[in-house]
């Protein structure tokens, strides 16, 4: 069994934004070599997450309006005193900061209309991912 890590690098521009970033982790894949396995990616950033689902423009507009309508910012939130950003906090709390994905042939088995998202809750900035691969 091979394990194969990099890391990805995403920049952002504002507060909450959200990134297909199939594209570099297919990169990662195809760069391990590995043709049968798992691969995860990871958030190190407790404000942000990374989820799967459909890339369709006005979903993706819907999935930022919940999250603001579920955990509006400045709603009294504790953490605010510190840092004023709870409810980046909370968002990443809900979301998770990894997905997990099977390989077959060399190829990551998302379903016909899935994608990999990276979400930023906390920005602009520079963010670090890690993707593990792992597998024969």
């Amino acid at each position: 069994m091979a394990l194969k890590r990099e890391t990805v690098n995403v920049t952002t521009s504002q507060r909450v934004e959200i990134h297909d970033i199939t594209p570099d982790v297919e990169a990662v894949l195809k760069n391990s070599g590995i043709v049968e396995g798992i691969l995860n990616v990871y958030s190190r950033h407790s404000t942000s997450g990374v989820v799967i689902n459909e890339n369709e423009s006005g979903l993706l507009k819907d999935f930022q309006l919940a999250l603001q309508k579920l955990v509006p910012e400045g709603a009294g939130y504790q953490h605010d005193r510190i840092d004023n950003n709870a409810d980046s906090h909370i968002r990443g709390f809900l979301l998770g900061g990894s997905e997990t994905i099977p390989v077959e042939n060399g190829r990551l088995m998302l379903g016909t209309w899935q994608s990999i998202f990276f979400v930023e809750l906390d920005g602009p900035r520079q963010r670090k991912l890690t993707v593990t691969v792992m597998g024969e």
